[in-house]
């Protein structure tokens, strides 16, 4: 692929398809290429593309899928359930990162060798407008930003010439800048300095006339100013001050953070242009590396702070008997650097003084490892044009609300910038033969950097030869010997000593919280989960304080509004965290997962009687537990979206520990949203182990319906002889039950069993356990079976040719169920009307139909009978000659298939390339 913004936008996949022009996914390229990590969410798509429609869901699908059709799957891949949109960008391909990159590392080189990059980087602009061609207006302030990139290189660039003394060079471009844009400081500022031996006369009526165009020079210009007239801010002679400088060495290199590192060198030099002191916070977990970023950031700032950088480490979170540094212990440090020297006593003295120091100054802070904003606060200057760059594993909240921050949370690495720190020192040959281990590797570690370079310690150290790293992947998947394969002191790297640090200063109830959050099976859980979690605790539980001291502590992560653990977070906080006295462990821990699958159960059965208001399950009322009730089927989807995977890991957590009221409950209760999101091999595996629980604990006719679910997810599968048997099974369960609900329970039985056998092509034997199963349904007055054997009547006749027969079955259906709040048994008796009618050369009362259907199943977000209908209404509407009707039923059935993993995509394009 290759692909250009810095200009008209265009790119071009692998196989020769290209976006281009002003078109929607062109600008949908546009909009990825330049958002951070190269993905947008469904809701910024809409925002940016068609200014926040509401109603855009459609158009966004299309767009995505347009873009993906010309670029490739593995470009513009699916995105599943995520909600994101996301552009995977192969290396080198597109003109505004391969600027970016270059600007990036030439920050660390000499002037000179600084100077050559960035003219290779600015090369990748033409001189023309970026996102030229785009028209929408939320592609404006982008424009600005990346005008402001490319400033920002011109800049650096100018600077790099004038250390490196490229006079020539520096002449000639200043002259072009200055022409062209002469209000800027920057640019005035370079012009005067490649132009000193300007006539005095002629120079300052230079200043003069841009000082009164463009308002009092800057500190940088001033500065400039004040060098060519010769004038001086610091005393001459050989007793100058010494100008400290305590950054320590760099370390290891931040990979994977120059954007994060960009991005706040252009927000501190914007600070310190405005004359604002520049206060800079840089949160995360222990071991995501904010100590390096914040040392190359120093670095990369240094030269625009002639008063010197202090350095001061806080030791907030240090392992072993290391005591946090007090703020007097600091205090005495940079007084004794700072002119006037001065030795006053008492806390608050020593801040006065400090800020007094730093008032006329311009000197950069670094202040690493705080434990809290008490320790940070006394350190800070006043007013003025230092920066001060914090760290922390807290989020320092008090310091937020009382100081302007700059306030940046750092996360584990991206993928690839993981593996690159693995591979660093990897030949290629021995990349390509583990290439499958190392991407496990990466994946246990949890893209943390702390332990990705404890691996990547024992792979170069020789401790572990590299033929062993399957072996050693077999190692940390265990997850007690994760935390040991992850410990090397003597080499100060240990994951596990670094989240000690973490966890021992909580308080007790966040503590006990975070416990309980590594017992939940995960990945993440809602705040009504977690607080159902902190009811276990009892009477006069804050559990919302405990939460947000987890979250400020950044041990808890909050994605969106739910709460999750990283991996190694989880493990350690198992097996190091002590939830009460010896000997009650395993008590609190039965009970911290009995309240996990209680709140999962209750919330997931109340989502499912969204979506099928006939099945009833032996749950009971909820007890102690906070249950969300949609209102209907969208909400319930969108419910169970957010909490499917941590209710699957539920299900495996009561198999696990063979719990059988969740393990059949709970996966029965969750079958209906699996149907409907086609995640029919989860739906079978849950299925086989709830059956097995039910025989256990359950009624026959809770058994009968354990097999009906089998036979429905079997059925959807095409494996029609596997659900005849469970059908067959349910049918002699049900019978076991003389009473009302053992004979609706047969009802539903031969129904399923009927239109099984339908499928078979056992039409005599299709027709029999229909016909009995009307029957049952009308004794025991359920409206909605009745209408559904009459409807499974209606087709059975419409397959034999009788027509008649097969509308007065299912007009008898429609007469039924419109009389009931069952809208998915309307929309079945629909669709069977429409093939009817269409059978009866009635094409205009069938384009209803199916319109009146796919509808409905919309609503209902029951996507496999959604792509179903579409698919064959395109079809109709195609002899009907509505073409463009058609392709829009098409273009919506390709979204549905790719959100159901994008089985028969193909069939569909080819289609719809036919038609267009």
């Amino acid at each position: 692929m290759e692909g250009h913004v810095l200009g008209p936008v265009r790119a071009e996949g692998d196989g020769g398809r290209r976006v281009f022009g002003v078109s929607k996914p062109t600008a949908l390229f546009a909009l990825l290429v330049t958002s951070p990590g190269c993905r947008c969410t469904r809701k910024e798509i809409a925002e940016v593309l068609w200014g926040g429609n509401e109603n855009a869901g459609d158009l966004v699908d299309r767009a995505v899928s347009d873009l993906r059709k010309r670029l490739g799957r593995e470009v513009v891949p699916h995105g599943g359930r995520s909600g994101y949109c996301t552009l995977r960008v192969p290396e080198g391909s597109v003109d505004l990162l391969r600027f970016r990159d270059r600007v990036a590392r030439a920050a660390g080189l000499s002037p000179p060798e600084r100077f050559e990059q960035l003219g290779v980087a600015l090369e990748e602009w033409d001189g023309d407008e970026p996102l030229r061609g785009l028209t929408e207006s939320g592609f404006q302030l982008r424009r600005e930003e990346l005008r402001a990139e490319l400033m920002a290189a011109v800049y650096a660039r100018l600077d790099a010439a004038w250390r490196s003394r490229e006079e020539k060079w520096l002449r000639e471009e200043t002259e072009k800048w200055f022409e062209r844009a002469p209000e800027l400081p920057q640019v005035f500022r370079f012009y005067l300095l490649a132009h000193a031996d300007l006539p005095t006369r002629q120079r300052e009526r230079l200043i003069k006339e841009w000082t009164k165009r463009n308002g009092k020079p800057d500190a940088n210009l001033q500065s400039a100013i004040d060098q060519i007239r010769g004038v001086t801010h610091r005393p001459s002679g050989p007793l100058l001050p010494p100008v400290p400088d305590q950054l320590p060495g760099s370390g290891r290199r931040p990979v994977g953070q120059d954007e994060l590192i960009r991005s706040l060198v252009e927000s501190v030099c914007e600070e310190q242009d405005a004359g604002n002191l520049a206060l800079v916070l840089i949160s995360g977990m222990a071991g995501v590396g904010k100590s390096t970023v914040a040392r190359h950031l120093a670095r990369r700032l240094r030269e625009r702070f002639p008063d010197g950088v202090l350095h001061a480490g806080l030791n907030g979170f240090a392992d072993g008997d290391v005591r946090p540094t007090e703020p007097d212990e600091v205090l005495d440090g940079f007084l004794a650097v700072l002119p006037p020297y001065t030795t006053v006593a008492g806390p608050e003295s020593k801040s006065n003084a400090l800020r007094s120091a730093l008032a006329h100054r311009s000197v950069l802070i670094v202040l690493d490892d705080a434990l809290n904003a008490q320790q940070v606060l006394p350190l800070l200057p006043g007013d003025g044009t230092c920066a001060v760059i914090i760290t922390s594993r807290n989020d320092l909240l008090r310091l937020q609300s009382e100081r302007k921050v700059l306030f940046r949370k750092m996360e584990p690495l991206q993928e690839a910038d993981a593996l690159e720190v693995l591979l660093e020192k990897v030949s290629a040959k021995d990349r390509a033969l583990y290439a499958q281990a190392f991407s496990d590797l990466v994946r246990l570690c949890g893209r943390l950097p702390l332990a990705l370079a404890v691996v990547a310690r024992l792979l170069e150290g020789g401790a572990r030869p590299l033929r062993t790293i399957p072996a050693l992947v077999r190692e940390m998947k265990e997850e007690r010997a994760k935390l040991d394969t992850l410990h090397l002191p003597e080499h100060e790297l240990s994951v596990r000593a670094a989240l000690n640090c973490s966890v021992r200063v909580l308080g007790e109830e966040a503590r006990l919280l975070l416990w309980r959050l590594a017992v939940h099976p995960g990945p993440s859980a809602s705040w009504e989960a977690v607080i159902d979690l902190g009811r276990t605790a009892g009477e006069g539980a804050h559990t919302d304080r405990a939460l947000a001291e987890l979250v400020a502590a950044n041990l808890v992560e909050l994605r969106g509004d739910r709460y999750g653990l990283h991996d190694l977070v989880r493990a350690f906080a198992r097996q190091h965290v002590q939830p009460g006295p010896d000997g009650e462990t395993a008590d609190i821990e039965r009970a911290t997962v009995r309240q996990v699958l209680e709140h999962q159960l209750h919330n997931v059965r109340a989502c499912d009687r969204a979506l099928d208001h006939e099945r009833t399950l032996p749950i009971g009322e909820p007890d102690g537990v906070t249950v969300t009730d949609p209102t209907e089927p969208g909400q319930a989807m969108a419910f169970l979206d957010e909490e499917y995977v941590a209710v699957q890991r539920g299900i495996r957590l009561a198999i696990g520990q063979g719990i059988e009221r969740y393990e059949w409950l709970l996966s029965m209760a969750l079958v209906t949203y699996q149907w409907r999101r086609h995640l029919l091999d989860d739906a079978m595996r849950n299925l086989q182990y709830a059956a097995d629980a039910a025989e256990s604990v359950a009624t026959p006719v809770d058994c009968a319906m354990v097999h009906r679910m089998l036979a429905g997810t079997q059925w959807r599968l095409g494996k029609y002889d596997a659900a005849v048997g469970h059908l067959h099974r349910a049918v002699r369960l049900s019978k076991e039950d003389h009473s009302e609900a053992g004979r609706l329970s047969l009802a539903r039985s031969l129904h399923r069993l009927g239109i099984t056998l339908r499928k078979q092509g056992d039409r005599t034997g299709a027709e029999e356990a229909l016909c009995q199963a009307l029957e049952l349904c009308r004794e025991v007055s359920d409206p909605v079976g009745e209408a559904a054997a009459l409807n499974a009547l209606g087709a059975l006749h419409h397959d034999r040719g009788d027509h008649e027969q097969a509308l007065r079955r299912c007009a008898d259906a429609l007469g039924v169920v419109e009389r009931t709040v069952e809208r998915s048994g309307l929309a079945d008796v629909l669709f069977t009307l429409a093939k009817v009618h269409l059978a009866r050369s009635e094409r205009d009362e069938a384009v209803s139909l199916y319109r009146r259907a796919c509808d409905i199943y919309r609503e209902q977000e029951n996507w496999p009978n959604e792509d179903k209908a579409r698919r064959l209404f395109a079809d109709v509407l195609v002899s009907a000659g509505k073409t463009e009707e058609a392709v829009r039923e098409l273009e919506r059935a390709i979204v549905l298939r790719e959100l159901m993993g994008g089985e028969g995509v193909r069939e569909v394009r080819e289609l719809l390339e036919g038609l267009r």
